[in-house]
């Protein structure tokens, strides 16, 4: 029950490309996942995350997603794979089918409806404690920003940290006051869990709270510029950190804007991933739309300053 699984490093949560007819295109997705895990410091693949377009997948093709990676990556590298359900029961369907498709780990999203209507910390407690149980594997906890109503307590973050299937968090709180406190709140009872940032629009700013990794979409593009901020930072490097978050930026403003993370962000993401030679197609499933013939000249000029090019992806 539980096996641990060493988390500390860089994850990439991965994208999934499909063909002309918005099927999964199971050869470039392969391709892609080798390609990943043979990069620098990454300690594991997540599947069915918001980058691998989980909202626009049904049950089964998450299930896909994960079996057609875990053989790719061929036990180089442990998969994770995302539990995005709204019921208990369907949570542990979920988490059942990704164990049987090799699944390692399951990150575990709040349930959506969360965000409309709030929860009590016996609803997540009882709702980690039911998945970790069903499925006998670790758990990541996603914490969601702290201005949405899914956002979990630093206390109630804690209290997490204390079960044994969970094994690390993926910290999205996007409120540094509360980043800085959820971090310190989980330290406190379990230094040994792994903390993770996934800030991907602002990675240097939230590596340096001392974290352990990072579980972030954004690694799905630029995993060597990624985990080479990381080392800086580790190494207490502040001007090679700099220097590295110089290269990341005109990619992360063509992805991301000025903002946080979305479904057109994710598509801007894909685009760039094309252009470096890292899939065959942008090729995103409605309603997302693809980029803009604007914001493809950004993307096209934003991979070649950071010195990305199809060769790296060969």
């Amino acid at each position: 029950m539980h096996s641990a699984i060493d988390f500390k490093g860089l994850i990439p949560a991965t994208a999934v490309p499909f063909r002309d007819d918005f099927s999964i295109d199971a050869d470039a997705l392969a391709h892609f996942a080798r390609w990943l895990c043979g990069q620098p410091g990454i300690k594991a693949l997540m599947t069915n995350g918001h980058t691998g377009e989980v909202f626009s997948l049904t049950t089964r093709e998450r299930a896909e997603v994960t079996r057609l990676t875990v053989e790719a990556v061929a036990g180089k590298v442990p998969v994770i794979s995302s539990i995005v359900c709204e019921g208990t029961a369907e949570a542990a369907e979920h988490a059942l089918m990704a164990r049987d498709a090799g699944a390692s780990a399951l990150d575990v999203m709040p349930p959506h409806h969360w965000l409309r209507f709030g929860f009590r910390a016996s609803h997540v407690i009882d709702y980690f404690d039911n998945i970790a149980r069903a499925s006998g594997l670790p758990l990541v906890v996603h914490v969601y920003p702290a201005w949405t109503k899914a956002s979990f307590p630093s206390a109630l973050l804690a209290e997490l940290a204390q079960m044994e299937a969970v094994q690390a968090f993926k910290i999205g709180t996007r409120e540094m006051n509360k980043y800085a406190s959820d971090l310190a709140a989980i330290r406190a009872v379990a230094p040994e869990k792994a903390l993770l940032t996934c800030h991907d629009e602002y990675l240097l700013a939230s590596m340096v709270q001392g974290i352990d990794g990072a579980l972030v979409g954004f690694a799905s593009l630029i995993p060597g510029l990624i985990w080479d901020l990381l080392q800086a930072v580790k190494a207490g490097n502040l001007a090679e950190a700099q220097r590295v978050q110089k290269l990341i930026d005109p990619l992360k403003d063509a992805v991301y804007g000025s903002g946080e993370p979305t479904g057109e962000a994710h598509a801007c993401m894909k685009a760039a991933m094309v252009e470096a030679g890292i899939l065959p197609s942008g090729r995103m499933r409605p309603p997302t739309v693809e980029p803009s013939v604007a914001e493809l000249a950004r993307i096209a000029a934003a991979v070649k300053a950071a010195g990305i090019s199809p060769a790296l992806a060969a």
